[in-house]
């Protein structure tokens, strides 16, 4: 586990900082009063991840303690009652994280928050399209201050290629005048596939057209920034956007999750899966829908009760979950479960299905209610694709075949 150093002389402070790292800080948390205190826990540790660092201490009455920390390459956040311009700017300059007034338990939670902010930072990837290398190597070393992942390119076109192959960029910035392809028409393209919550969109240009800014933001950006912009002011936009996001995504999440196995539910699978029949029409390439259900399952919450029931649904769902991530799998209800098989033959798909039953059926799963084995029998239907529920229909009658034939096994 990486550590987090927070330096702070006033104990009523240091208190309250401690009490909110302890509810929302996973790492090590070590605090110091005084630069002498900071420099020894640095010394006999090497697992920094970040720093919490007040700008005056008794023995380093100017913030020399920032430096200390800052060139050892660990991300620093500073808490400063006050703070002029001039030394804003020195220190936004010396490559800090963030600076946080200390005027009340809001802008502690904020300096604590920003850690785990920037921990998540380092899984997000960034996407800088900019035609000038210096302001765009600026925003990138911005970026980098802040732990997320950056691309570059120079112009929309090779913006939108970079975009197409790695959906994990969550995050654009993009300038409006480009060689190419412009700002405005990569927005455009962006738009006419991801949606606003899918991928972020800051705009950027110079401020000659006062009017740009709307326009960047009725095309389909999330935020907007002229050129030039304070290196405080970037931040902020950036994590609103980057919050703002990870917010609708839980929610989203929490609309697609079964609550008790935590894989997809009905409504995931349907989503998914109708977009996987369209790409199967459209490409004529191989598609088939697996239902699954748990033989004789009303017998074991009889037997057991509902708590190893729920077990047993959720050992099942780990089990499908490691076999068949790459496939689009959910539970549909009570003990039944789909799993959707794009691009792959029937054959193929019913050899991995019967890799999975002879697995759970050699299994014994520990309970509360004691040692419980159990089986599954499946319907797997390759055709006709007319639709979802077509599919579903031809994959239930197959399994009903199934339960009929002496369960634990699959019909195709």
């Amino acid at each position: 586990m990486s550590s987090v150093l927070i330096v702070e002389d006033s104990k009523v402070v240091q208190k309250i900082l401690r009490h909110i790292a302890n509810q929302i800080l996973d790492f090590d948390v070590f605090f110091a009063s005084s630069r002498a205190e900071a420099l020894q826990h640095l010394s006999e540790r090497s697992d920094w991840f970040a720093a919490i660092v007040d700008l005056n201490l008794p023995d380093a009455p100017d913030g020399e303690i920032v430096a200390n920390i800052i060139d050892q390459g660990i991300p620093t956040i500073v808490l400063t009652g006050s703070v002029d311009d001039k030394k804003r700017d020195e220190l936004m300059h010396k490559g800090i994280v963030d600076y946080v007034f200390k005027d009340g338990l809001f802008s502690y939670q904020y300096a604590i928050n920003l850690v785990n902010r920037i921990y998540r930072n380092q899984s997000m990837k960034v996407l800088v399209a900019e035609d000038s290398a210096t302001t765009r190597q600026n925003i990138a070393q911005l970026l980098s201050r802040h732990l997320y992942q950056v691309i570059e390119v120079d112009n929309g076109k090779s913006a939108l290629e970079k975009i197409q192959q790695d959906s994990a960029i969550k995050l654009v910035i993009t300038d409006y005048d480009m060689p190419v392809m412009d700002g405005f028409q990569l927005i455009h393209e962006l738009r006419h596939k991801l949606d606003k919550v899918d991928i972020m969109i800051i705009g950027l240009a110079s401020p000659e057209d006062k009017y740009l800014s709307a326009k960047f933001i009725k095309s389909g950006a999330n935020d907007f920034l002229y050129k030039p912009f304070t290196t405080e002011e970037f931040f902020c936009r950036i994590m609103q956007s980057m919050d703002a996001m990870e917010r609708i995504e839980s929610v989203r999440k929490m609309a697609y999750t079964d609550a008790l196995t935590e894989i997809g539910n009905r409504r995931y699978f349907f989503e998914k899966a109708e977009s996987a029949l369209k790409q199967a029409r459209e490409n004529n390439t191989p598609l088939s829908l697996a239902l699954l259900d748990i033989d004789k399952f009303k017998s074991i919450n009889d037997t057991y009760g509902h708590d190893v029931g729920d077990h047993i649904l959720c050992e099942f769902s780990r089990v499908l979950d490691a076999a068949f991530s790459n496939y689009i799998l959910a539970r549909t209800g009570g003990e039944e479960f789909c799993i959707m098989f794009p691009d792959i033959s029937v054959e193929q798909a019913m050899l991995e299905l019967e890799h999975v039953r002879k697995q759970v059926e050699q299994k014994t799963v520990n309970t509360s209610g004691g040692e419980v084995n159990y089986t599954f029998s499946a319907g797997l239907a390759q055709s006709p694709l007319e639709s979802v529920e077509t599919l579903m229909k031809s994959s239930d009658t197959l399994l009903y075949k199934a339960k009929e034939s002496g369960r634990n096994q699959i019909a195709s």
